[in-house]
């Protein structure tokens, strides 16, 4: 994992970038989720950024955390045919997309911009 995303951060010019990244199930993600975006089910993926906020520039190479919900990725990854590796590459890669300030709920053309960035990046994790 820590060689995967070394490879993420170094092809987005990030380097000396931190990050941590959780692994956890679907009661704990429905809470979180239900808190942070007042949506009671769980989801995929969730990103808290440390460079929003009143203090972004303190620690500007600590970019955030990434949780993802295992069972979730599970589930997408089996109704998608591809192993759970995969799906956990593919909402590594858009965890960090968010913290980065990606955000395909802003609209069409940030959904198509992000969905080429992750494009880019799962091709560079395949090399």
């Amino acid at each position: 994992m820590r060689k995967r995303l070394r490879i993420l951060l170094e092809s987005l010019g990030l380097p000396d970038a931190e990050l941590s990244v959780s692994f956890v199930g679907d009661s704990f993600m429905r809470t979180l989720n239900r808190t942070y975006r007042r949506i009671d089910r769980p989801t995929d993926v969730l990103s808290f950024s440390m460079q929003e906020g009143a203090f972004p520039r303190i620690q500007p190479d600590v970019l955030g955390d990434i949780v993802i919900a295992v069972p979730v990725a599970a589930r997408q990854a089996s109704a998608a045919g591809h192993d759970l590796h995969c799906e956990i590459d593919l909402l590594l890669i858009h965890g960090l997309l968010h913290l980065l300030g990606y955000d395909h709920e802003r609209g069409r053309r940030e959904d198509i911009s992000m969905k080429r960035k992750e494009r880019a990046l799962l091709a560079r994790l395949s090399a």
